[in-house]
């Protein structure tokens, strides 16, 4: 049985004009070498497999070949080409890095470099992965590499640029290698097809491109799996179902299903395509990369930015072209935000379904309106603010009026007059009747939102009304301290409710009481509470000037509070709220829950 070689060995070039998607560099070492303009030392670096040690091969193949052509290339005739090719050149000399990293592999590369070759012109020296070599390999291999023998030439290959010194790369001359594109690793891919009789199609070797992220020996190794897995039969579906990926298809058919604001049709193209083990965040990934070709494809000055399979294009053409930019837009924004989030979703397809839903009804929700200067975003029409009643306050059997004169010989009366109805529209005047006589004979009320010097006499009108006030005494004390107990009941918060209960409560004088504490815990927990239990203390005897103090009992076991111990979360907050009062004010006017 004969042996089985892989294609990335197989058809590895052996002259430069058959290294694909390296023209630039290709172009300028054929003519330094035509011109004898060589380098003592190159760098080549770029991403994997793009090419750089096979041209470090060439290279050296092509420096040494006897009967160089006219175009630059090898002859692949003369006994150095032939003992290259067959893997027998002394001349020749590979060194990987990665395993030979150390100073002593690095002198006993200088000691080989001192003696001239045997046949040929120059020797050699092929290191790959330079990057690998120690700080001291590098610093012993300066000198050689600053001044080497003439007969000496050093190609060095990297994937890290950036990881070698700056003294080394001063001393070299540098080839930047670039990713080789879809186009050209298909048509690659194509032509080994031909030669191997694998019956493919044209766009399973675009996904296999597509899928290879710009590495020729990635795609060939895709190449070789799928032909043992199809028995050299590639189809795009099967192509599809190896490689794991997802269908454009559905991403058409979700696009018609959005555009038509269908959620249940969307909501069930999402379930099949979850059935078939693709995970959310894929889905999400793909369907941003689907909007983006078509933002892409709606202007032929980025056409070319549309790297997809070629049977695709022009749906992605057809399609980008029904499509608002506005609508693009907000469903990149969304999917973005989902891709975001995603990873902290519990219910994973529950996520993605959601953010489905928003798209769905994007149209619903924004707009985009184009005019000669900008392109400003406003609400649809479709979407009103809410609408709340308005109410007049008028005397009985009497139409209210913009305009009121009361004259009524009755005693006045003391009524506290409704606020101003702040919810109606300005341009729309409110009339409001007042039943009492003890204002002025005529006026005039107008305006939603009432004025500024109407609102002051309310607020002097309210603080002239009496208003009884109570001190403290035991019993309204107990029946406020009984209140707020139940308030905290009711609110489920055990620990204070506690906490107050085992408290005891003394009254000092009329305005100030205090609560003693058994324990430090204790004290702090009635703390807590201090702001709350002061606003209900002071509104049940309608007396701001009420006050208390909490006092830990002196006969207390003070032990119990260990010191130079770390506080938890819980201490930390009493500890907060004993200096800053304010935090415990502002925790509970934003009604916000504690997380220790």
């Amino acid at each position: 049985m004969e042996n089985f070689v892989v294609s990335a060995r197989k058809y590895r070039p052996q002259h430069f004009s058959t290294v694909v998607g390296q023209s630039h560099i290709t172009t300028t070492l054929k003519n330094a070498i035509l011109q004898q303009h060589l380098a003592h030392a190159f760098l080549f670096c770029g991403p994997r497999g793009v090419g750089k040690t096979t041209c470090a091969r060439i290279l050296a193949k092509t420096i040494n070949c006897e009967n160089l052509g006219k175009d630059g290339e090898a002859c692949d005739t003369c006994n150095s080409c032939q003992s290259f090719n067959n893997g027998a050149s002394f001349n020749i000399h590979e060194l990987d890095a990665a395993s030979n990293n150390s100073v002593d592999d690095i002198r006993d590369l200088i000691e080989q470099v001192r003696f001239a070759p045997q046949a040929g012109k120059y020797k050699i020296y092929i290191i790959d992965e330079v990057h690998m070599l120690s700080s001291n390999a590098f610093n012993a291999f300066l000198k050689t590499l600053e001044e080497p023998p003439a007969h000496a030439i050093f190609i060095l290959a990297t994937t890290e640029k950036h990881k070698i010194l700056p003294t080394i790369l001063s001393r070299c001359q540098i080839f930047d290698f670039k990713r080789i594109t879809p186009a050209d690793i298909a048509t690659h891919l194509e032509e080994i097809a031909t030669k191997e009789n694998i019956q493919a199609e044209p766009t399973a070797l675009h996904v296999i491109a597509q899928k290879s992220d710009g590495c020729m020996r990635d795609a060939l190794s895709i190449l070789d799996k799928i032909v043992s897995f199809t028995n050299a039969n590639l189809t795009y579906s099967n192509t599809l179902e190896h490689l794991n990926l997802l269908d454009e298809d559905y991403f058409f058919k979700l696009l018609d299903l959005l555009d038509s604001e269908d959620l249940p049709g969307v909501l069930t193209i999402y379930d099949e395509i979850d059935k078939k083990g693709f995970d959310g965040d894929m889905v999400l990934n793909n369907l941003s990369e689907f909007f983006r070709n078509l933002l892409v494809s709606r202007d032929p000055r980025s056409i070319s930015l549309l790297q997809v399979v070629e049977g695709f294009r022009n749906r992605y053409i057809t399609a980008a072209a029904s499509i608002s930019p506005a609508y693009m837009i907000g469903a990149l924004n969304i999917l973005n935000e989902a891709e975001i989030g995603f990873k902290q979703a519990r219910n994973k397809k529950l996520h993605v379904e959601f953010h489905l839903i928003k798209l769905t009804h994007l149209k619903q929700a924004v707009t985009l309106v184009e005019d000669d200067s900008a392109i400003k975003k406003k609400r649809v029409d479709e979407i009103k603010p809410v609408a709340f009643r308005q109410i007049t306050f008028a005397p009985q059997k009497t139409k209210p009026s913009a305009k009121l004169v009361i004259d009524n010989p009755r005693p006045p009366v003391q009524a506290k007059e409704p606020p101003p109805d702040l919810t109606a529209p300005p341009e729309k005047p409110l009339a409001r009747s007042i039943a009492s006589p003890s204002q002025a004979p005529a006026e005039t009320v107008s305006g939603g939102l009432g004025s500024l010097k109407k609102i002051r006499e309310q607020i002097q009108n309210r603080k002239q009304e009496h208003v009884e006030v109570f001190t403290l005494n035991e019993e309204r004390l107990d029946t406020a301290w009984a209140a707020y107990l139940q308030k905290l009941q009711e609110n489920n918060q055990v620990t204070s409710l506690s906490n107050l209960k085992m408290a005891k409560v003394t009254i000092i004088d009329e305005l100030v009481f205090e609560i003693m504490a058994e324990t430090s815990i204790q004290q702090q927990f009635i703390e807590s509470e201090k702001v709350g239990l002061l606003i209900h203390v002071q509104d049940f005897f309608n007396n701001p000037k009420v006050q208390f103090m909490v006092q830990l009992n002196p006969s207390a076991n003070l032990e119990e509070v260990v010191k130079d111990q770390p506080l938890s979360l819980r201490e930390q907050y009493f500890k907060m709220i004993e200096r800053y009062p304010i935090i415990k004010e502002m925790r509970d006017q934003l009604n916000l829950d504690l997380d220790y």
